[in-house]
């Protein structure tokens, strides 16, 4: 379990998942106040004075690393790091911009802008952050998602073989995931929403969307986002053309995956022109480059290692959805030329 939140150490946050109904132990636990303090560790002398502006909780992973955590700026620091605490106020980010400008060494756990919580979002660290930068004129060195810090310390814990990073968030979760090199999955029970994802930039984009945890069940490819035989897509200069090829799947998300793979709303200028029509084109050259999309991940196998005799259930599937589709598209092709 990888959090964002350093304001808990990893006991409390097991805790905290054990009465949602999950297993966890603090040794299965990484926090972005654990990784902040790998980070300082890693450029520090050892019992460095480090100023902590949040939680007893990050000061003792200073602590565990060997640094010496302390409050204020008179106390001598050569460092800040900065995590979410509710009691965070002007007086704290008055000591660590005097220690900033002194030339201090600044990590922040994260720069989420805002905080999930039954009321609505609040205030995260990254606005804490965002005022000292405002008076320091600096920037700090970030431990968290969206960094691949974060994630690469939790990939350390263990030998994992196939890795697969969950989160509710494009600009930390599914950013970092992309950052650190590693496929994701968002699930769409939190903070991020469809039309986000259709929107999002490549850097924020998930390779899966679901609704929620309970997809962990189901095939990848289910979920996975690309071409869908059920939707045709054009990104085009000012709209985006999203048409049914009458395979409705049941599954009120697969429009959202194929249209956001091909980041459509980001493509298509003003964003909020996207559109449905019910027109096809006719140009044959824009046919070619359309059907060369969709089948320009599909092996060859009349070619000399191709390996297309060993390719698993799930990729012949995915090949035979993607032929599907490029045949679906030449026949609405032909049928808008002889009504024409």
């Amino acid at each position: 379990f990888v959090t964002n939140n350093a304001s808990r150490g990893p006991a409390e946050v097991a805790q905290h998942l054990c009465a949602m109904g999950f297993t966890a132990k603090p040794d299965d636990i990484v926090t972005s106040a654990q990784s902040a303090a790998r980070l300082l560790k890693d450029q520090l002398q050892p019992g460095a004075a480090v100023l902590v502006v949040g939680t007893d909780a990050l000061a003792a992973e200073v602590r565990r690393v060997g640094l010496k955590p302390v409050r204020q700026w008179s106390d001598g620091p050569v460092a800040v790091v900065q995590g979410h605490s509710p009691q965070t106020g002007w007086p704290d980010l008055a000591e660590a911009a005097l220690a900033i400008r002194g030339g201090a060494l600044w990590v922040a756990a994260n720069v989420d802008k805002t905080l999930p919580s039954e009321r609505g979002l609040l205030p995260g660290n990254g606005a804490m952050v965002a005022a000292l930068r405002a008076a320091t004129d600096s920037k700090p060195q970030v431990a968290g998602k969206p960094e691949p810090t974060l994630l690469t310390d939790a990939l350390a814990r263990g030998k994992f073989r196939t890795p697969l990073v969950v989160g509710d968030r494009l600009d930390t979760d599914i950013a970092g995931a992309n950052a650190a090199g590693l496929p994701s999955l968002l699930v769409l029970c939190g903070v991020s929403t469809a039309a986000e994802t259709v929107g999002a930039a490549i850097g924020q984009r998930p390779n899966y969307i679901a609704e929620d945890l309970r997809s962990l069940y189901a095939p990848a490819d289910s979920h996975r986002i690309g071409p869908h035989p059920a939707w045709y897509v054009d990104v085009g200069p000012s709209a985006v053309t999203v048409q049914s090829t009458g395979r409705d799947p049941g599954d009120p998300l697969s429009v959202v995956r194929a249209t956001a793979s091909h980041g459509a709303l980001v493509h298509a200028q003003p964003a909020e022109s996207a559109s449905v029509n019910s027109e096809m084109s006719t140009d044959p050259d824009q046919i070619r480059a359309q059907i060369a999309e969709l089948l320009a991940d599909v092996p060859d196998p009349a070619q000399e290692g191709s390996n297309f005799d060993e390719l698993a259930e799930s990729d012949i599937d995915t090949i035979a959805a993607r032929l599907e589709e490029a045949h679906d598209l030449l026949v609405r092709a032909l049928e808008s030329v002889e009504k024409g």
